[in-house]
């Protein structure tokens, strides 16, 4: 029985019959460092005692020095819910150089992943997150770092794939428990968003495609009696979910040409546009490359726009 698969997603992870999983990419461990790398020093710090979860802090070295406060970037890494960590050698190298893009502050996040933590757990955990660095607003929270260094007048939300689904929904809650007015911006680079229709005549038929995409989701949310069209996924071609509540002034879509969800980020920045959201929103689109590509190929130029133009958004 153990040996048997249930769901093969390699060269990802592969879900067993006995429910064993069996996660084939992500779980290096990529150490902080205080000797800088790229002029950038890192530290993990708890924010959950209680699920033993932490958070890795970026800091531009020369500003520990100054002192200056520095435009804050809270991320959330992808990996559709079940892969990945905030510690991976893939997100240390991106924050890192987004640090020294931006001049910032980042934060990622880690979070507990399905299918051992389904949905919503990981968005649970996100929030708490989130609480926790807003915990720092006056000042006076747990993480000395972030009391001396952010500037709560430039909060930014952040995430690839699943992290830029979980952002989309960070921003919604935020919007809805009065803290919107501390969120300047949200940026989804390749959001995870899907639905069992194609959200327009672009987006992939192949019935092979998107019932892996489904089988995806069932692994993350097994719980989900809507299957892809659960309103934590189906954002976009939904009638139903309603994004005029997004709780922010300004959003940055960024988008792969060739990737399966390149449909759905496009679609998104339209959705919201037509929404009545009073804000401001960008997309930028790469054309000829697949989902998450500045992580996968870091020391290209397409990888390199992607950095930039994130770096520009926050510095805005």
């Amino acid at each position: 029985m153990d040996s048997e698969i249930a769901v093969d997603n390699s060269p990802a992870y592969r879900v067993y019959k006995s429910g064993r999983i069996e996660r084939l990419l992500g779980e290096t461990f990529k150490p902080p460092s205080l000797t800088p790398e790229n002029g950038v020093v890192s530290k993990d710090t708890l924010y959950s005692p209680e699920h033993n979860l932490s958070v890795r802090i970026f800091l531009p070295e020369k500003t520990s020095v100054t002192g200056e406060k520095l435009p804050l970037l809270v991320y959330f890494h992808g990996g559709g819910f079940v892969i990945e960590t905030a510690f991976s050698p893939a997100y240390h190298a991106f924050l890192t150089s987004t640090v020294v893009a931006a001049d910032c502050l980042a934060i990622s996040v880690d979070y507990r992943r399905a299918p051992e933590f389904p949905i919503p757990i990981p968005f649970e955990d996100s929030w708490d997150a989130l609480k926790w660095v807003l915990s720092h607003v006056s000042g006076t929270g747990p993480e000395h770092w972030i009391n001396k260094h952010a500037d709560f007048g430039k909060l930014f939300l952040a995430g690839d794939s699943a992290g830029g689904n979980i952002s989309h929904h960070l921003a919604t809650r935020a919007k809805r428990e009065g803290l919107d007015s501390l969120i300047s911006g949200v940026i989804l680079i390749h959001p995870y968003f899907w639905g069992k229709a194609p959200v327009d005549e672009f987006e992939t038929r192949d019935e092979r495609k998107r019932r892996n995409i489904e089988a995806r989701w069932r692994v993350a949310s097994p719980n989900s009696e809507d299957g892809v069209d659960d309103p934590l996924f189906n954002v976009v071609g939904s009638e139903s979910v309603d994004i005029s509540g997004l709780g922010c002034g300004r959003v940055l879509v960024v988008v792969a040409g060739d990737d399966t969800f390149a449909r759905q980020g496009l679609g998104y920045a339209k959705k919201l546009e037509k929404s009545g959201w009073e804000g401001e929103v960008e997309v930028m689109e790469i054309k000829e490359e697949g989902h998450v590509h500045h992580l996968k190929n870091p020391d290209t130029d397409n990888a390199r726009k992607v950095v930039n133009k994130v770096a520009d958004f926050i510095k805005k």
